[in-house]
Parts: C-alpha cells; structure tokens; sequence
C-alpha cells in the first residue's frame, strides 16, 4: 500500500519560539509561542493553546491520582506568524538580505523574523 501524501515530511512555515495566533477552531484568536514543532505531522504545539485534561492514576502506595493538564498539537495551516511590534498576524514570504541569507519576512509589515 502507498504512503499517503500527509505523512510526508514538508518545510513548515513556524519554527519553536515563533510567535504565533490561533485563525481557526476553538481556540481562535489566542496568541502563544511555539513549544514544539512536529514536521513528519505537520503539526505544533503552541503555549496555552488547545489545552487537555489527563486523569493520571496513582503510581505508589498512598499516592493520591490527579489531572494533569497538557498542551496537544494543532495543525500548522491553522496558525500563522504574529508580530508582537505590530501586533498583527500575517502571511510570510521568503528573501534573502544583503549577505546572502534566506530569511522569513512578513507580508503585511515587512518585519524580518530570522
């Protein structure tokens, strides 16, 4: 059986410690910083974004269980860089700078992220 094209490994868009803001499902509007970056799912996981509850048992002896609340992983499509000058999301492009170097830029205010 082939591979779907999903799984396929793809230059994303964010890197850890970007700033980011939600543009879709429940969490819409949050502004976060990237915590993880997962290219192989495309996926990320911003701070404070798409929180869970895990209910963890108790492991020793007179330990008592608790819920754990956790960061879970969004698709990157729905995230897009955030400037925090600005205070505006945007799209990014590609450029390079003088010396030569490949960096990411926002479309909207020309600010440099790299």
């Amino acid at each position: 059986m082939p591979k779907s094209n999903s799984s396929n490994r793809y230059k994303m868009h964010v890197k850890k410690g970007d700033t980011v803001q939600v543009i879709s499902g429940r969490d819409k509007g949050k502004v976060g910083e990237v915590l993880r970056a997962i290219p192989k799912t495309s996926k990320v996981i911003v701070k404070g974004v798409n929180i869970r509850t895990k209910h963890v048992k108790p492991r020793q002896e007179g330990e008592s269980g608790q819920i754990a609340t956790f960061e879970a992983p969004i698709h990157s499509s729905n995230v897009m860089l955030y400037s925090q000058k600005e205070k505006v999301a945007s799209r990014i492009c590609y450029t390079f700078t003088e010396d030569g170097r490949k960096v990411r830029m926002l479309k909207k205010t020309g600010e440099i992220i790299d």
